[in-house]
Formats: C-alpha cells, structure tokens, sequence
C-alpha cells in the first residue's frame, strides 16, 4: 500500500497546485559525484622513508607507493604491473635506480624521454621536479613535446637528470645521440639509461625489427654500450640486483631457472664486465618491487663530471 499512497500523495499534490496557481517546487538538482581520488594529489617525496606499513608488504610500487600481496601477470620485465599507477617492473627499477643514486634533488630539472605511465605519474613528477617529457617518434608514446636525440632542442646543460628508458635502440646514430645528451646534461649530472638487453655485443637485427607502436629498432645493444658510453665522456657504472652479482659470481655455466626465449643469457653474462656491475637492490628489495628474473634489470648510470 505504501507506494500506492505515495503515488495518491503526489496525484493530489499536482491537483492543488493547478487549483491554486502555485507553481511546482523546483527539482533538487543531484550532487555531482566525487571525483575518485588521483593517487598523485599528494605524493610524496621520493627520497621518503618507507612507512611500516609499506615494510610489511609483501610487494610495493616505489612510484605511487601501492601495497599489496603480488603485482599484477607474470614476473618479467614487461609485467608485473602495479594495479594503481600501472607500471611495470622495468619502470619501478629505472626510478629506483634514479633515487638510489642520487641525493634528494626535488625541483632538479629532470628530462624523460619517452615516459610510458599516463597523467597521475606526470603530475607526480611535476609536483617532484622541473619535468619535461619528451618522446623522439610523435606518434608514439605520451610526450608534452618532441625531441630528436640526435639534435636536442635545447640550450646547454639544461637539465640535472635524464631518464631514458627503452628509446637508445630506436635512433639510427647512437654517437650524436649519446654527444647531444652529455651537451645539454649540467656539470655533475646524470643519465639512467635503459635499452633492452638481450645479448653480450651490440648488433643491428638480423631481420626488421618494430616495437609495438610501430618503431623501428635499429639497434640490439650488448654490454659493448658501457665502452662506448665512456668513449662520449660519460663516468658509467651499469646498475645491477644482488642477484645479478650472485649468479655471476657462482661461475654458473646456466641461468638457474628457465629464460625468456628473447634472452640470449650466455651470451650475455660472456660478454659483461663483473667490475663494471654494482649492485643497488638486494634480494628483498628485488623481490618487493618485483624486479625477477634477474637477468633482466639492468641500468646504466652515465655522469657527466663537472
């Protein structure tokens, strides 16, 4: 009955205000729903101690500071992504290797070439830094502007830090590359430098090669890169997991779990230089941010000595 009274209610209500004259009351407009709360609104520092909340977890995204019991897909370093701020493992290791190595620096001016993470990283990293994101192909990747590393478009020793993860490999001439960034890096100054590593020595492939917006590879780098990146004046160490260093040091003939097919891994630790490799995150650090298997985290650390 309670409806039907309702819906008399109401029939009787329209009836006297057309017998009376009064106007309808005026709808009640509906409160705008709240807008779902953007993990970067408030980051914080990078450089900011873990809480113990965050020691507890058995994983942590050192980007958005997600916690939880494992990332999301498998262990790779295209995988495991953080279901926050959806990075992947090869994302989480280039920015830890970045804070690692380097004081707290917040409102340094941070160059990334090519970031993959979407707008909440961006306005984080904007929040941390003087930051600039660029990509070299225009039609990949979410750039503000585009920059050829072969002939950067910008004043000398414009920017403290350069992240440039997974974009070495996609420009033809590696030499003006590699001259143009120690140009406009300042005195003291730092690149991180990622590139797929499969195999010990650089090569171009042996077939086309594109990536998956579509951009040519040009190059497959081996550790030869560290030589070469000494030749431009930069002083390199190539940033390694505890792991990594374990595995060499054991003299194993064999990687001691099964390899990604596109690993070349034999190949690849009869071509490192153990000296070259430092280590920067142990096995819990490795395990947390999900940085497995091992061989596949690897970083150059490329400063400009002023």
């Amino acid at each position: 009955m309670a409806p039907r009274s309702a819906s008399l209610r109401s029939t009787l209500g329209r009836v006297k205000r057309k017998l009376t004259g009064a106007a309808a009351p005026a709808p009640v407009p509906a409160a705008p729903e709240a807008a779902p709360p953007r993990w970067s609104d408030a980051p914080p520092s990078p450089w900011a101690p873990r809480s113990a909340a965050e020691d507890a977890a058995p994983v942590w995204c050192n980007i958005c500071r997600w916690t939880g019991d494992a990332f999301a897909g498998r262990f790779h370093s295209e995988a495991a992504n953080c279901p926050q701020c959806g990075s992947i493992s090869r994302d989480r290791y280039l920015f830890h290797c970045y804070v690692a190595r380097t004081p707290e620096s917040l409102g340094a001016r941070v160059l990334e070439t090519s970031p993959r993470l979407g707008e909440d990283y961006r306005r984080a990293m904007a929040g941390w830094f003087d930051y600039t994101c660029s990509d070299y192909d225009e039609r990949a990747h979410r750039g503000a502007v585009q920059l050829d590393l072969q002939a950067i478009d910008r004043p000398d020793e414009s920017f403290d830090a350069i992240l440039t993860p997974h974009v070495l490999e996609h420009v033809p001439e590696t030499a003006k590359a590699l001259d143009e960034i120690h140009r406009v890096l300042a005195p003291g100054g730092r690149m991180y430098l990622q590139v797929p590593l499969l195999q010990g020595r650089t090569a171009p492939p042996v077939e086309p090669e594109f990536h998956g917006d579509n951009t040519p590879v040009f190059w497959r780098f081996g550790f030869d890169l560290t030589a070469t990146l000494r030749d431009h004046g930069f002083t390199t160490a190539l940033l390694a997991t505890d792991g990594w260093l374990s595995y060499l040091d054991s003299g194993a003939s064999e990687w001691p779990e099964d390899t990604s097919k596109e690993f070349d891994v034999t190949s690849m630790t009869a071509g490192v230089i153990r000296d070259d490799l430092e280590s920067v995150a142990d096995d819990g650090t490795a395990a947390r941010l999900g940085l497995l298997p091992p061989y596949m985290f690897l970083t150059w650390e490329c400063v400009k000595e002023g």
